[in-house]
């Protein structure tokens, strides 16, 4: 089950560009410089790389943080989710995915591939960005404490 456009729009309901309700994304990642087929890019730092290198890279959707300028040669039509806290999204853009997958039966899914690399952010928070852990870590602040995890 993938990540689709409605999805954002439901966490991130500041947008621009157009609603493209068919929109699905395979892969979201904080890099520009990585391969991303109907990528959505969320640029953490300046370290992330460039707009245009992620459009470039498959890029069709980007999360950006408020009040930060979007560049002038963004597509019209490109859109892009506003957020204040551009961490935080990442924790409630995961949270989100999880229980869209969660209880999914299917013995053969079709998932949306997270991809953060950002070397600077892990040294600093000496945490892992694997999804199934931060997954992990996602569900232990869960406050109902009543995730199952299933995989």
């Amino acid at each position: 089950m993938y990540l689709v456009f409605n999805d954002l729009v439901t966490l991130y309901s500041d947008f621009k560009g157009v609603r493209e309700a068919d929109h699905l994304y395979l892969t979201v990642t904080d890099s520009a410089a990585v391969a991303q087929p109907r990528g959505l890019f969320m640029p953490l730092n300046d370290d992330s790389g460039e707009l245009l290198d992620a459009i470039a890279n498959g890029a069709i959707a980007a999360i950006w943080e408020r009040g930060k300028p979007v560049p002038k040669y963004t597509p019209n039509h490109f859109p892009i989710f506003f957020t204040d806290y551009p961490i935080e999204a990442v924790r409630d853009l995961l949270r989100f995915y999880y229980k869209k997958i969660d209880g999914d039966q299917a013995e053969k899914m079709n998932v949306t591939k997270f991809v953060f690399l950002n070397k600077k952010l892990l040294k600093e928070n000496k945490e892992t960005y694997d999804i199934a852990v931060m997954l992990d870590n996602v569900s232990m602040k869960n406050t109902n404490n009543d995730v199952e995890r299933r995989g």
